[in-house]
């Protein structure tokens, strides 16, 4: 039986910070790798001016996203083509083009498309709020829980005239608030800033005990960090997600966490890999 990961991000340079690691340890184990991307990114941030322009957005992260791919072993990319829709309450949100507007069904069948051509056992999406109640990332997690279901009934999407796939096993990628709390200390102790603005007395992150399964991605770090350097337009070469010392990045980057949210397979309470039980 051939093993096959997907996984379903709602832009370019997603795919790293939640599954770079397993995109990459998978891949190097021979598992078929598959990496969905719901839109083209068009609104996010340019923090290199000389890297894009906004007319050129697109065009550029789609091409970022493509090295970030060679780097991780991704064996196949797929674009469903939406839009970015920008962030909550934006004017982008309203846009027809962009995925906050989809259609649930026709965004759905789409992926239920690419699940049944490539056949995976596991798929991995983001949590329901998208981990920080981005549109695009709670769209993302909204079609892949219905597609997890749709893809396995041959009375959805007949059209497509392909035979129905009922994937194994949905996870949800988290960081956890452990996770938070050990990357914002080892920056203070580094004297390097967070990442981002957060409030005082604030950590984010998922609830530890949500946690399933950690996998062991030590091996791929580094390959992890040349494909967030690929996103030049995204993370700046400052980033703290960059600067941070090497062996504090080996320790925030060595285990990606996930919650097992379904399963067509009897399963343990805490696992070390995706496809435990699916291994022949």
């Amino acid at each position: 039986m051939t093993l096959c990961l997907m996984t379903v991000h709602a832009h370019p340079d997603d795919e790293v910070f939640l599954t770079g690691g397993i995109l990459a340890r998978y891949a190097a184990e021979g598992v078929r790798t598959v990496l969905v991307t719901c839109t083209d990114g068009a609104v996010g941030e340019i923090v290199d001016p000389t890297a894009a322009t906004p007319e050129n957005l697109a065009e550029v992260r789609e091409g970022e996203l493509r090295a970030a791919c060679a780097i991780l072993g991704v064996r196949d990319l797929y674009l469903l083509g939406y839009r970015d829709s920008g962030m909550a309450g934006t004017p982008e949100n309203a846009d027809p083009r962009s995925f906050n507007q989809a259609d649930l069904g026709e965004a759905t069948g789409r992926l239920v498309e690419i699940i049944r051509r490539c056949q995976p056992q596991v798929l991995v999406t983001y949590t329901s709020d998208g981990g920080y109640g981005h549109p695009d990332h709670i769209r993302a997690h909204q079609i892949t829980v219905a597609a997890f279901d749709a893809a396995a009934d041959p009375n959805r999407y007949p059209q497509q005239g392909l035979q129905p796939w009922a994937p194994a096993k949905l996870y949800y990628g988290i960081w956890t608030r452990s996770s938070f709390e050990r990357l914002l200390n080892g920056l203070r102790e580094a004297g390097l800033p967070p990442p981002w603005e957060i409030a005082e007395g604030e950590t984010p992150g998922a609830p530890d005990e949500m946690v399933t399964a950690a996998i062991d991605v030590s091996a791929y770090v580094p390959l992890k960090i040349r494909a967030m350097q690929a996103h030049r337009t995204q993370i700046p070469a400052d980033s703290p997600f960059l600067r941070m010392p090497p062996e504090l990045a080996q320790e925030i980057y060595r285990i990606e966490t996930f919650q097992l949210a379904q399963s067509r397979i009897e399963t343990a309470p805490h696992e070390t890999d995706l496809f435990a039980g699916l291994r022949v």
